[in-house]
């Protein structure tokens, strides 16, 4: 288990992986900036820098890199 990382901003490494182990892992990480939305949820199309949004498929995996500040995820 890692423990806070200051000014860590991205996670590709999480790809493919279940949305809870995502969200746990960024959580640990930076835990003053991870939000797990469901398939389909509205989004404010803004940056936030104390802000990363998990983004999951129906299947509950993550199939996006989580960013910090970005409002949509960015395809790979």
């Amino acid at each position: 288990m890692s423990g806070p990382i200051p000014g860590k901003s991205s996670w590709p490494e999480l790809m493919c992986v279940p949305a809870t182990q995502a969200a746990t892992t960024i959580a640990q990480e930076r835990p003053d900036v991870v939000e797990v939305l469901p398939p389909g949820s509205p989004t404010v199309p803004d940056y936030n820098p104390k802000r990363v949004r998990v983004f999951i498929n129906n299947y509950g995996v993550f199939i996006h890199i989580p960013v910090i500040g970005q409002s949509t995820p960015r395809l790979v």
